[in-house]
């Protein structure tokens, strides 16, 4: 950038974005409901693969279900966005009152024997907010404990530092998807437990052994990389079960998939998480992220054991 510094398009948008961030979140839902309506039924955004998802996910449901289920994502979704230009201004009370941890006892307990704990998350509800962990745990201002989560990082460099910054607002820090399991055996190596958040509901990336599961209906290709890092670091492994409780407001409970890695079969750790996932969007199907187009490349259980290309 000329001169250091930033320009004003970058500027002038983050003024704006502050500007919303200090609205009470009761008038930010208002600004959500217009917005629902312009990307609902003006714009249409990703109507067709919304449907087609939910279709083929739930074929026991009928057209009108399927309909009302996508009508309560897409509120879902727009409220997600305020939401998260939320983190920009609010109080550590605020976000504790909103986004409830349940069994982080079980968590912290791990972290008091020094062992690393990965937790398996998704799409789910509000995950933007999940790293409110930090409130909850006594382990917050520990320099023996580090609180981490797994990312991707975004093509645009602006859009990119403002997620890091607003995932870094309490005290967490990304990594970076490549670099995830060195970074954490550099903690290991220091005497520093972490733990740690994997967004594992996409896609599988280059590389990773192919890993097949019927998951809503689909023979999937699942993320075994998460399961990978498990067992290397030999972590406590939970599933963050999150659930809209009512606007605005969420609560994760904390499931123990094992602490003890090796003692299970290979990706028995990832059939298990996948299997907890299918119950929390079952329950509540308009929580999860419909919008991606998960299914577009096939595959058959046939390709259990190849390589991702």
């Amino acid at each position: 950038m000329p001169n250091g510094k930033e320009p004003l398009k970058h500027r002038i948008a983050m003024w704006g974005l502050k500007a919303m961030a200090a609205m009470p979140l009761w008038v930010l839902y208002r600004l959500s409901d217009v917005a629902f309506i312009i990307i609902y039924y003006i714009a249409g955004y990703r109507r067709s693969t919304v449907k087609k998802n939910l279709t083929e996910s739930f074929p026991e449901k009928s057209p009108k279900e399927i309909k009302h289920i996508a009508r309560l994502f897409y509120r879902n979704f727009t409220d997600n966005v305020v939401e998260t230009v939320k983190l920009l201004n609010i109080s550590d009370r605020e976000m504790q009152r909103r986004m409830v941890f349940e069994g982080t006892e079980i968590t912290d307990s791990y972290l008091a024997q020094g062992r690393h704990v990965v937790a398996y998350f998704s799409h789910c509800g509000n995950w933007e907010w999940a790293p409110s962990l930090t409130l909850w745990s006594r382990f917050r201002q520990d320099a023996s404990v580090s609180f981490c989560q797994i990312y991707r990082p975004l093509r645009n460099k602006w859009m990119d530092a403002l997620m890091l910054r607003l995932r870094s607002r309490f005290g967490s820090v990304s990594l970076t998807k490549r670099m995830a399991f060195l970074d954490l055996l550099r903690y290991k190596k220091q005497g520093i437990a972490t733990m740690t958040g994997f967004m594992s509901d996409q896609k599988p990336s280059h590389g990773d052994t192919v890993h097949v599961v019927r998951f809503l209906n689909h023979p999937t290709a699942v993320i075994t990389g998460t399961e990978t890092v498990a067992r290397r670091l030999n972590a406590a492994v939970v599933y963050w079960d999150m659930h809209k409780t009512s606007r605005g407001h969420y609560r994760i409970k904390t499931r123990l998939i094992t602490d003890n890695p090796a003692q299970l079969p290979e990706f028995a750790i990832t059939d298990r998480y996948i299997s907890l996932l299918q119950q929390t969007i079952e329950a509540d199907p308009a929580i999860w992220l419909w919008t991606h187009k998960r299914w577009k490349n096939k595959v058959t259980f046939a390709d259990n054991g190849t390589k991702i290309s």
